[in-house]
């Protein structure tokens, strides 16, 4: 699809603020999102002084395209939920629930197993969500954990995580667009100033280890606890020829093998540096990984007789048909990001802000941090959100004598972009996170937005305070602090109205 893109002003935060506002309001992704699309066509359309008759093919040119730009993410998330349905039709997934259960005997334990996990998954933010929410399922619904914490869980320690891992997909594309020759040590120095990622890594356990929740969390925690969630139709369908090995051989061997495919697909064992490797084509690594994994599981069960052939392909087909859902919500937000990005310069508009603010340089990493995160909420992807701004920022710090808020600077570029990845409604990653823990997309965004947002909020409150100390640990001990206040005041809250009533 090439068409030149018209710089539509303030016109162009329309679409996405328009799918998201229906999103929340209405409940449902799809007409949401679609709508957006529409509204972003014709807001180009008509600046572009182009027919209206084009606007439906300029509309399905976009998705096409973006279908055709992430066909091996669509390939990747099919052969992953195959594997995904054929573990837990083993009876793999429930005897791991069963075997874990003996062992994490309390909600804090299964949080604190499903966060570090999380962590531990840091190659990319897709896989962690779907692999975390398949493993820690069946524990966290055995202890009435509600899907919307795991779903938290899930998305705070996908891209929150990836951000600050030097070896993964991020940190390579983060390097890449960094305008110096040694990028990388750049990507390491911005760390410290990654207030977001780290502050929400810190909340992760914080809530995993006192179990205080605010909100519509807390609302879903509750009502988790008191119905639970197992269904006499899942008491029905359980497999007591199931082992443990039947879940972790499969996806240990998908990790290992993902890891590999990256790394081989990226000229690796070329000569190309392991870091380089992995960020060359990770979705294609990943995909490789998928098929280990399913081919693990064929030499695994049908040998074992847990599968008969005719199930074994009934059950990879039957996977892929439950990502189908999933997948239109990602399609739509990829044609809405595009359009966004390539159609009516949505992150062109925003990031004007930066460069013609007249404020004082001490106030540029918060500045940097807020327009960071409206982009990466409004198109849902911070890729395209620090594709944008790192170039800006960095020309903007080596003028006017601001060389010395360059990482600081960097860092909010960074810890924005993450803001919108993890809880856009339209982000892929926060609907890879409700579809990991099988939790309702759109309660998944209201349950979490309200932490994201107080930790973005606080996030803030640090960036003001760098920027005139340029030292980023005065600003974490102090963002810590508020954010453990902050959360036992909105705890404490809770229970008063819980009492009151």
């Amino acid at each position: 699809m090439e068409v030149e893109m018209i710089e539509t002003g303030v016109l162009s935060i329309l679409p996405p603020l328009v799918a998201i506002i229906l999103a929340l309001i209405t409940k449902e992704v799809y007409s949401s999102l679609f709508i957006g699309v529409i509204l972003g066509v014709l807001i180009f359309t008509f600046a572009g002084g182009h027919s209206l008759a084009s606007a439906l093919t300029t509309t399905f040119d976009m998705i096409s395209s973006r279908i055709s730009g992430n066909a091996y993410m669509i390939v990747f998330l099919s052969l992953l939920w195959a594997v995904v349905v054929l573990v837990a039709k083993s009876g793999g997934s429930e005897a791991y629930g069963r075997f874990a259960g003996k062992r994490l005997k309390n909600k804090k334990s299964a949080l604190l197993a499903t966060s570090l996990l999380g962590v531990l998954i840091f190659i990319d933010d897709g896989f962690n969500c779907l692999t975390v929410g398949t493993v820690m399922r069946p524990i966290t619904d055995r202890l009435r954990i509600s899907r919307e914490k795991l779903a938290y869980i899930i998305d705070a320690t996908a891209a929150p995580v990836c951000i600050i891992a030097p070896v993964s997909s991020w940190a390579v594309a983060v390097a890449s667009e960094v305008s110096e020759k040694n990028g990388f040590n750049t990507f390491l120095s911005t760390i410290p100033y990654n207030f977001y990622a780290l502050l929400t890594i810190a909340m992760v356990i914080f809530i995993s280890v006192t179990g205080c929740d605010f909100g519509p969390m807390k609302k879903a925690e509750e009502a988790a606890d008191i119905k639970g969630f197992e269904t006499e139709a899942e008491k029905e369908n359980k497999t007591p020829g199931g082992k443990v090995i039947d879940l972790v051989l499969p996806i240990v061997v998908l990790i290992i093998c993902a890891i590999l495919g990256m790394a081989y697909v990226g000229g690796f064992f070329s000569g190309v540096s392991f870091s380089e490797a992995i960020g060359y084509n990770p979705t294609a690594g990943l995909t490789i990984g998928a098929f280990a994994g399913i081919i693990t599981a064929f030499l695994l069960y049908i040998p074992r007789k847990i599968m008969k052939p005719k199930d074994f392909i009934k059950n990879i087909v039957g996977g892929i048909s439950n990502i189908v859902s999933p997948m239109l919500i990602l399609v739509l937000s990829w044609s809405l990001s595009g359009v966004c990005r390539e159609l009516i310069g949505t992150g062109i508009f925003i990031s004007k802000f930066v460069s013609n603010s007249s404020l004082p340089l001490g106030f540029l990493p918060f500045l940097i941090f807020v327009v960071a995160a409206l982009m990466s909420f409004s198109m849902g992807t911070s890729w395209g959100t620090f594709g944008i701004l790192i170039p800006i920022v960095t020309m903007i710090c080596s003028a006017d004598n601001a060389g010395y808020l360059l990482i600081p600077a960097l860092g909010a570029t960074l810890a924005g972009s993450v803001y919108g990845d993890h809880c856009s409604p339209i982000s892929d990653t926060t609907i890879l996170a409700s579809t990991g823990a099988e939790c309702e997309h759109i309660r998944h965004v209201e349950t979490q937005l309200p932490y994201s947002t107080l930790v973005a909020v606080i996030c803030a409150i640090g960036y003001l305070i760098v920027g005139f100390t340029a030292n980023p640990w005065i600003s974490l001990i102090v963002c810590g602090a508020l954010l453990v206040a902050a959360m036992l005041v909105l705890n404490k809250i809770g229970l008063v109205k819980a009492k009151a009533k």
